[in-house]
Order: structure tokens, then C-alpha cells, then sequence
């Protein structure tokens, strides 16, 4: 048997991608007089459902038994809920809901992690048009003063607390949570406490009201509220609406086009408190009919063998994690070649995001797939934010260069700011009559003239962002500029200034 370092030597020079349907990656560019350039995809975004909670439905009626979800039970075995199954749970639990006096005002607090109870609470929440809140479990489980889950409370004011087990939420809830707040739980109550079985919400019967409240569900419904990392400062409440998540999985089908031939199947560990995970991840596999697989693993020591007892039993046509993520699975791809056949054997795109991969680290995983299967596997990303739900950029091609991001997504504009360009510019431009564009043919002679070394803050438009964050005005103001575009916050610069559509580079961030 050869070993990794003859198997490197024998593999040809030119090593065939295995075939995928992407998006294309052809960009209109034009620049205004102070150096401002204006991007974006020359193909039109598809249209897209008023409400996600319409694929559903969707689903629901053309693959009623394919699996939706699976999470596994503590024997073992796999859990599985089918997209018929998952609607009439939907059904049941939204029309529970809306007898709770539940609004945007009193929105539902979702503290524990990824769970099948979790989707199906949340979809429900989206159903009748209640708005509800993932929020990181650290706040709950790590923290000793629940201080930013105190702040969460106050801001959100929520009518219903969810988490998956009581026990190990029951001090942070006795920290920060009201008296008298409903707590709903799977398992484990809360002494002294007001709590509801989730067992009850399902076994509600009557779905005509919640039928009734599934009608009004708009575009401008907030679907969630996401939060920030606060990292740097106390967490913000990012508005997200139906129109939000709906264009932006249209967006993301406009670059993973094989979505649409062959649903995607996923192995996730990605946090639904998340956007890359909760808005995504989670939200592709639903608007294309796909099987999530919940993975209690995490790309860290000590947790990563559960990722990759999961590898071993289900093949994936899609997967994404981290750069940290894919240099934890390499020591156990390397000696397990079973799991490298599994893995790799319908595999068409490895995705990466929250920081650049290294080289080696892209090589073995090249190496490892053509050793497996004969073909390489497409390694792609994009950039986004919690705020643009998350799709705006995205790399739909292989790259030398793990910084390249890709390009604007179909509906999306971006906009590049030079330094230079700053409030006293932009105040001059904005008493101006027109947008005062030059042509694309002149826009692009002006780029040639750039170097790739000059830095250039990123702006987005799009039905993809955010209106801004929940009862913070002064914040959402300051998030968009004089033209509507959201601040990004990074900087990007061009790959090759000749050549806009090799796409543009990562460059740090500018606030």
C-alpha cells in the first residue's frame, strides 16, 4: 500500500477538478472621478419567495418523506424529521405560539445550540411571523456575570425563553431572565419556575389560525435577530427580514447553480446563533430541498472526533468549515482511508470562511481527494457579514491566492472606497445632481492605473441587507453611507487591477 508521501509523487501534474455547476464570474465595473468604484454582477438575481417558510410548503409537498434534518439520539443512531414531518410540526407549534401575545416586541429567546427542536421552534416563529432570537450559549454557559445576557433581555424584552435542557441554562436563567417569563424545555425543568414541555406546543391540533397568520407574512416580516459577536463592544441586534434571507438564498443558488440539480446534503456544525450557519447553511438546505445532518462535533481537540465519526457514515455533496477546521480533520484523513473514500465520493465544494487557508493545508487536501477519488475538489469562499444575511461576495473559482473573496453576487452592489475619500467628498458628491459615474470603458482604463496594493473600504446595496439594528437608531445610521450602502467595515483591494473578474483580496479591516 503506498503511503501520503509516494501516493503526492505519483499523482499527475495536472490533476482534473471533479465537475461542479457554479455560478459565473464575469462583473461590470465603474468608477466615479474621486477614485470610487462601483461593482457588480451584469446577470439579473432570480426571483425569490415572499417568506422562506414557502419552501417549506414547498418541499413538503414535492419530497414529503426525504429527510430534512437528522441529529443523533444519545444511543446513537440517527434522528431523522421529514419535510412533511416538519411542516405539520410547524403547523402545530406556530399555532401554539400565536396565543402568547408574541410580536417584535416580544420576540422568542433561543439560548441553547443546534437542535432539531430548535429548527422547528424557530420555523414555526417564522410561520406565523414572531420574530425570534438565536443567541451564542457561551453567554449562558461560559459567562459568570451574564452580563451581555442581560443586556440581551433588556433590549429584545422577550415573551418566551427556549432551551434544549434545563439544567445546565437554570443559573444563567435565574441571573438574567424576568420571574415571570415562560421558559419553554425538551428535557430537564427549572424548579420554580413558569415552564412549558416543548412536547405541548407540538400537540397543539387546531392549524387554521396558524394557516390564517402564515398569509400576512411579508418581505418586511422580521424572521430573527441575530447579534453581533460583541467582541468589540456590547453585542447589536441585526434586523433580519424574510426579504433578507429569501434574496440572499437566491443569491447563493445564482453560485452553487448544481443546488438546483442535486439538493445538498451537509454534515454542520456551523452555530445557528450564527449567520454562516443559521442563515446559510441552514437556509440553503431548505430552499433546495436538502438533508442537514447536525454535527455535535466542533473543529477544536476533544471535539473533532465526533465531526469525524460523522464523516464516516454520511457522504456529503457540500461541506464548510474553517481553516482550523480542515487542519484538525487532516491527521485522521491521512491514516483513514475509508473515511477519505466517504468523504470525498460525492463531494463537489469544500468551503472555507473567517480566515484565509494556508497553502499546505489546501495542497493535502488536494492530494487526499485525488488519491480517494482521481479528482480534485473545488475550494471556495466568499465574504459577508451578519448584516448582509450573509452572502455578497463569492469566489466561484479555484484561487491561488486564499485571500481572494470572489466577487459581488447577482443583486448585489459593492462599493470601493478609496482613503482619500472622505466626509468632506462625500458631502460635496452628495449636493451633486447625478451620481456623476464615468463609463465602464473609462472606469476600467482608471483602474488599470491602480496598483494592487491600494486598499479600498468595501460598501454594500442589496435586498440582502440588513434595514439596520433593533432599537439602536443612532447605530443604523451610522452603518450606511450618503447612498444607502452599508459599511462593510473591511478592506478589499483587486488580485489584478487588468483583470477585475480574478476577483479581489481580504485586506484587513478599516474599523
Amino acid at each position: 500500500m503506498a503511503t501520503l508521501e509516494q501516493q503526492r509523487t505519483q499523482v499527475p501534474a495536472v490533476r482534473p477538478p471533479r465537475p461542479v455547476r457554479l455560478g459565473p464570474r464575469d462583473v461590470k465595473v465603474e468608477q466615479r472621478p474621486d477614485g470610487t468604484f462601483y461593482l457588480e454582477s451584469p446577470h439579473a438575481l432570480a426571483s425569490y419567495p415572499a417568506k422562506l417558510t414557502e419552501r417549506l410548503e414547498h418541499w413538503a409537498a414535492a419530497a414529503p418523506e426525504r429527510t430534512f434534518l437528522a441529529q443523533r439520539r444519545t444511543g446513537g443512531d440517527w434522528q431523522r424529521v421529514s419535510y412533511r414531518e416538519t411542516l405539520d410540526a410547524v403547523r402545530r407549534i406556530g399555532a401554539a405560539l400565536i396565543t402568547r401575545n408574541l410580536s417584535p416586541e416580544r420576540p422568542i429567546l433561543i439560548l441553547s445550540g443546534n437542535s432539531i427542536e430548535h429548527a422547528l421552534l424557530g420555523l414555526a416563529a417564522n410561520f406565523v411571523g414572531i420574530p425570534y432570537a438565536p443567541v451564542s450559549p457561551a453567554y449562558a454557559l461560559l459567562s459568570t456575570d451574564f452580563k451581555k445576557l442581560k443586556y440581551i433581555f433588556d433590549l429584545l424584552t422577550p415573551g418566551l425563553v427556549f432551551v434544549a435542557d434545563g439544567n445546565p441554562f437554570r443559573r444563567a436563567l435565574e441571573g438574567s431572565a424576568p420571574p415571570d417569563i415562560e421558559i419553554v424545555v425538551a428535557r430537564n425543568s427549572i424548579p420554580n419556575r413558569r415552564i412549558t414541555q416543548f412536547e405541548q406546543l407540538i400537540s397543539s391540533a387546531g392549524t387554521s389560525a396558524a394557516e390564517a397568520a402564515h398569509q400576512k407574512v411579508g418581505p418586511d416580516t422580521i424572521a430573527k435577530f441575530l447579534f453581533t459577536s460583541g467582541s468589540t463592544g456590547t453585542p447589536k441586534a441585526v434586523i433580519n427580514t424574510q426579504r433578507m434571507w429569501c434574496s440572499n438564498q437566491a443569491m447563493i443558488l445564482s453560485q452553487l447553480a448544481y443546488f438546483a440539480d442535486e439538493p445538498p446534503v451537509i454534515m454542520d456544525w456551523a452555530p445557528w446563533n450564527h449567520t454562516a450557519g443559521g442563515n446559510h447553511n441552514f437556509g440553503f438546505v431548505l430552499y433546495n430541498g436538502g438533508t442537514l445532518y447536525i454535527d455535535e462535533g466542533k473543529p477544536v481537540a476533544g471535539e473533532i472526533e465526533s465531526t469525524v465519526r460523522n464523516l464516516r457514515e454520511v457522504a456529503t455533496n457540500w461541506y464548510f468549515t474553517v481553516p482550523k477546521g480542515y487542519e484538525a480533520l487532516l491527521p485522521y484523513f491521512r491514516v483513514d482511508k475509508e473515511l477519505c473514500r466517504t468523504f470525498f465520493s460525492k463531494l463537489k465544494v469544500l468551503w472555507f470562511a473567517g480566515a484565509a487557508l494556508s497553502q499546505s493545508v489546501f495542497d493535502e487536501m488536494q492530494e487526499l481527494a485525488f488519491a480517494a477519488c482521481g479528482e480534485r475538489i473545488m475550494f471556495l469562499t466568499g465574504l459577508g457579514a451578519t448584516e448582509t444575511a450573509p452572502m455578497a461576495l463569492a469566489r466561484t473559482w479555484q484561487s491561488e491566492n486564499s485571500l481572494n473573496v470572489g466577487l459581488p453576487v447577482s443583486g448585489v452592489e459593492l462599493k470601493l472606497v478609496p482613503p482619500q475619500v472622505g466626509l468632506a467628498r462625500l458631502a460635496q458628491y452628495s449636493s451633486e445632481p447625478g451620481p456623476a459615474r464615468v463609463p465602464l470603458q473609462v472606469g476600467l482604463a482608471r483602474l488599470a492605473q491602480y496598483s494592487s496594493e491600494d486598499r479600498l473600504e468595501a460598501r454594500l446595496r442589496g435586498p440582502n441587507i440588513t434595514p439596520g439594528y433593533w432599537r439602536q437608531d443612532e447605530l443604523t445610521a451610522a452603518a450606511f453611507d450618503e447612498e444607502g450602502f452599508y459599511r462593510l467595515g473591511d478592506a478589499l483591494k483587486f488580485e489584478n487591477p487588468q483583470r477585475p473578474e480574478s476577483g479581489l483580496l481580504f485586506d484587513g479591516r478599516v474599523s
